[in-house]
This record gives C-alpha cells, structure tokens and sequence, in this order.
C-alpha cells in the first residue's frame, strides 16, 4: 500500500532525503509525502519544489501538520538534540517514525525513545544509510560466505579541517567524530561481527590546526562476544583523503582468507600455502574480484523501502530503534572510554541507561 508520510526536517540532509531517498518510493507507490516540515520558513520552498507540495501543506509546527493532514508516518531529518521532542508529537499522533542516526544525542535519551515507542505499540526505523550502501552490502555478504572472522579494521580519514565542507552545528558538536562519522562506522563493525559488543577503549581528540571545537580524530578498539576484535581509525583533520565519506576501507580476517572492501571495491585474498614467509605481500588489485551486489535502490531509498514493507506487514527493519540501541551504546561507551582513559563495559553502561530512563 502506499503510506502518507510527513516530512520532518529540509537542512542538509533534509535536502538528500527529498531530492534522492523519497522520490524513487514515491514513483513505486510506497510513499506519498502529504506534508512537510521545518521551522526555517526559508526552507519550505525546497519542499515545494523537489516534492511538489502545495503552501499550506508545509508547516513550521509538527503538531499543525499531524493534526491537518492525514498521516500515518513520519520522518524525522533534524538535529539529534531535538529527536525526542519530533518522536513525542508523533507518537502523540499515533503515527510510525523513520528517522536519521543517532536515535538521540545521549544514550539515556536514545533508550527512552525507544521505550516510548515500545510503550505505544509503534513502529522506529533508524536510517543507518552506511549500512545498507552497495559496496559495504558487498562486502557484508561476501563475509557471511567466509571463515570465522578473527578481526576487523576499519578507516575513515579525510582532510576537511577548515568550516565549510559541513554546517556549523556539526564543527560545534561535542564528540563530533563518534556521534557525525563513527555512529555510522562502528554501526558496520557490529553488523559484520554479528554479536554482541562486550567492551570498547577509545581514544579521541582535535588535532592542532582543526577547526572542531568537539573531538575530529580517534582511535578505537572493540572486542565483541563471539571473540572478534575490531580496530577502527577516524578523522576529519588529516592531510590528505585516503578513504573519506563513501569510500572507507574495511578489512576482514578470516581463518581462510582475507576479505578487504578499500574505495568501493571487495577483494578476496585466499591463504595460500605457497606463499608463507613471502613478504613481499599482495595490495589492491592481487586479490579475486568479488561482484558487486546488485538492486535497485540503495542507502536512505532502501531503507525507505524497508520501513514501507515493515509497516505492511513485513519483517521487523535490521535497525530498528530498539535493535539500533546496541549501536548506540557502542559510541557513547567509547565517548566515555575517552573522557576517562579506561575501557568501558557496553552493555553494562546501556543497562545504566535503562535505569536512568
């Protein structure tokens, strides 16, 4: 069926969702969008435009817009800070939400969402886009074919030290590199280790001539319950770009093999036994090609797609709020593993947040 969704939120990403991730589930009858909403007046005429929308079908207020026209979905595309408040009206409205990463911008704020939603028989995706790209999907099903994985890498750097590249609320945010890059990041980590995370030990911060007043650049160790370790490197302050936004490197090692996703390509490296004790190695291109996965939509449009067959009937959503809970609780532990130097038990910390909430 097609679902009537209101809008929540034209900014940046905002922009993307109307321009990219709505359209395609509007031309295959999954989506029509009823209403829009942002509280920049200015703004609105981008909803106009890219989603044909009336004037009097975009608002500055949720409840206005929920209460004038028949909704049943909303999207919620707007600061972390102010998801618990856009959630709330909705759930007042009696209507499912899809919003952006995070669920909120502290854990105990990220539980009490979801025990909101739980509380009123709701339906929450969590658009973790990253996840659901075409090479990441790649590479996660190629590794469900190998050996037991024993660790994970991960990289994301780039060189956008100076404001500009992004808008000036992410440069001001508080621990910027988890909650802007990692939350999508360490999110991959734990899909492709598939347990739970037991412990993380982080180490971030801003390098000199980075123009971040939250933490740009980190390090991070996760061990999780089946035995598999992960490293993961992130900045957005280095000299140059070696994998940046959409391009990250993974790496999986495996008992058998070695599988390696680096600028949007998956590579399969098999043991070889006639090759031990050669150090010469192999590098991009020595490994077999594996194909790219292939179908229709991608990213923020597949999980559109998701949400739409979820609220059918169908299988829950991968991320749902109270699954993408785990998610959460990865990057605020290495939040606080950062702020006191010490490695942090996650899930005991998401029970403290359970408690709090």
């Amino acid at each position: 069926m097609t679902h009537r969704m209101v809008h929540v939120g034209l900014g940046g990403r905002g922009q993307h969702w109307i321009h990219e991730s709505i359209p395609p589930n509007v031309d295959a009858d999954r989506l029509e969008v009823v209403a829009a909403v942002d509280t920049d007046p200015d703004r609105l005429r981008r909803a106009e435009s890219a989603l044909d929308l009336d004037s009097d079908r975009c608002y500055t207020d949720l409840d206005a817009a929920l209460t004038e026209q028949d909704a049943d979905c909303c999207s919620v595309v707007t600061p972390p800070s102010t998801h618990e408040a856009v959630v709330d009206t909705a759930l007042a409205h009696g209507v499912d939400i899809l919003s952006e990463k995070p669920i909120a911008d502290t854990l105990a704020g990220s539980v009490r969402i979801a025990e909101k939603v739980a509380a009123a028989d709701a339906k929450m995706g969590i658009t973790m886009s990253h996840r659901y790209d075409r090479d990441k999907t790649t590479f996660r099903r190629a590794l469900r074919e190998a050996s037991p994985v024993d660790y994970l890498t991960a990289r994301y750097t780039g060189n956008v030290r100076e404001r500009g590249y992004y808008s000036d609320y992410v440069h001001e945010m508080a621990d910027m590199l988890l909650l802007d890059g990692a939350v999508h990041h360490l999110d991959m980590l734990a899909s492709f280790a598939d347990a739970p995370c037991e412990r993380v030990y982080a180490d971030t911060w801003v390098p000199d001539g980075a123009d971040y007043d939250g933490d740009c650049t980190g390090l991070v160790t996760l061990h999780f319950a089946d035995g598999t370790r992960a490293q993961y490197e992130g900045s957005y302050a280095n000299a140059t770009t070696l994998n940046g936004w959409g391009h990250e490197y993974f790496r999986a090692e495996c008992r058998e093999e070695t599988l390696v996703l680096d600028r949007r390509e998956v590579e399969r490296f098999p043991h070889d036994p006639d090759a031990v004790g050669d150090w010469t190695g192999v590098g991009k291109g020595d490994g077999e090609a594996v194909p790219m996965a292939e179908r229709p939509l991608w990213e923020n449009a597949w999980l559109i797609e998701q949400f739409c067959d979820w609220l059918d009937g169908g299988e829950p959503m991968a991320t749902r709020v109270e699954d993408n809970l785990q998610s959460m609780a990865i990057v605020f532990a290495a939040i606080e593993s950062s702020r006191t130097g010490e490695a942090v038990d996650v899930q005991a910390l998401l029970e403290e947040a359970r408690q709090e909430a």
